[in-house]
């Protein structure tokens, strides 16, 4: 397991666009082709797992289901944030139909039963600049799995996240 430091920043569109053609110019190059990702969260019904990601509560984990463009890999990833830094457990499954997926119910020790409760797509574009790995993502949707009329909600800020290794200051991942 490697551990690492990860930052997220929400911007406007138009300071995405600055920010990414000031770092393009000073070196920042495309580490991946850019692609659609879809997650399907799991959380207990009163959303321990979100409230203690809201509130910054160590240890903590993030369940769920990602597929990239379309269903021909799902992975089940379960998000680990600890004292030490944040890792990622992942492992490739059966393809789901989505229907299935959105009822699917799984169990935690720490957490007990968890049920999907969101489905958030969007399109990332990945990049390597210096020692970061940097990427961007638009055209965030959102779907709430717990109302049944299948609410849907866009985002109007993109979010730029910033993966480090451990051992990166925070004032180089802030600069």
């Amino acid at each position: 397991m490697t551990f690492r430091k990860e930052k997220k920043f929400r911007l406007s569109k138009s300071h995405l666009k600055l920010l990414k053609s000031s770092l393009i110019l000073k070196g920042m190059k495309v580490l991946h082709p850019e692609r659609q990702i879809n997650s399907c969260y799991f959380d207990t019904k009163n959303l321990k797992t979100f409230f203690d990601s809201e509130n910054g509560v160590l240890p903590r984990k993030k369940f769920r289901y990602r597929w990239y463009n379309n269903y021909s890999i799902i992975n089940k990833e379960i998000k680990i944030s600890s004292i030490e830094g944040r890792f990622k457990i992942s492992n490739n499954i059966n393809k789901y139909e989505l229907e299935k997926l959105k009822k699917l119910k799984i169990y935690d020790c720490d957490y007990g039963n968890l049920y999907s409760q969101i489905i958030i797509k969007y399109k990332r574009e990945y990049f390597i600049y210096e020692n970061l790995r940097i990427t961007f993502d638009t055209n965030i949707e959102y779907e709430n799995l717990t109302l049944g009329n299948k609410y849907k909600s866009f985002e109007k800020e993109v979010v730029m996240a910033v993966k480090a290794p451990i051992t990166q200051s925070e004032n180089y991942i802030e600069s």
